[in-house]
């Protein structure tokens, strides 16, 4: 018998029964109500469950990895944070934490200072001791009785030997200057007494006066001239 003729014979026999032949399904009365029911349930579940760790840590931001447990945490805040530094002469310091870090200001270390001691523009060289008699001999007793010492005496020993060689008749045809102390003119020195043109204390205490009012020192005098070519 083919296949066909017997689901035919089937359908007869169930037909002849009363039962139903037209080949769909047909539910029973109390499932769709049922259906329902637990749709509506599973729904407010859904609703009403509170959302996991994950998706709350990835809608606030937030790494899951990075949350500590309470006890290590504690621990943590009860030690002390120690800082750790260097210091560099010269250098800029750095000071890091558990924490932070930050870097001060350098710390410069100032170098040597060196001291150079320029040689007085008034110094002169040391003219020693005079030949007694001499002129300059004569200008070392003068200003010794003006209270001045070997300094003094070295520098009006430079400055006229610049300017005439302590020679009492050194006379300058340029200028008309004249004497030790080369006065201009030379009977200037009269006013320290008649016998300028040839007397070298007369001439000399002429020149002393002139340079205290003028230099107040023969250094004072000896430094001009350094400067300036004259005095």
């Amino acid at each position: 018998m083919g296949r066909h003729s017997r689901v035919d014979e089937l359908r007869a026999q169930m037909k002849s029964a009363g039962g139903d032949v037209s080949g769909r399904h047909k539910r029973t009365a109390w499932s769709l109500p049922v259906f329902a029911t637990v749709a509506s349930f599973a729904f407010v579940a859904v609703i009403l469950a509170p959302p996991s760790v994950s998706s709350a840590a990835a809608a606030s931001g937030v790494e899951f990895g990075s949350i500590e447990a309470p006890a290590f945490a504690d621990v943590r805040a009860a030690q002390p944070r120690v800082a750790q530094s260097v210091t560099v002469a010269g250098a800029a310091v750095s000071v890091a934490g558990r924490d932070a870090f930050s870097i001060t200001d350098p710390v410069v270390v100032p170098p040597p200072v060196v001291v150079v001691e320029e040689a007085s523009a008034s110094a002169a060289p040391a003219a020693g001791t005079p030949d007694p008699g001499s002129a300059q001999a004569i200008a070392q007793g003068i200003l010794a009785s003006m209270g001045m010492g070997d300094d003094q005496y070295s520098c009006l020993v430079a400055l006229w030997n610049r300017e005439s060689g302590w020679n009492v008749y050194a006379f300058n045809e340029s200028s008309g200057a004249y004497g030790i102390p080369q006065s201009l003119p030379g009977d200037k020195m009269a006013s320290a007494g008649a016998d300028w043109a040839t007397n070298p204390a007369t001439q000399i205490s002429w020149g002393l006066s002139y340079i205290t009012s003028r230099y107040a020192t023969p250094c004072g005098a000896w430094e001009h001239s350094e400067i300036n070519g004259w005095y």
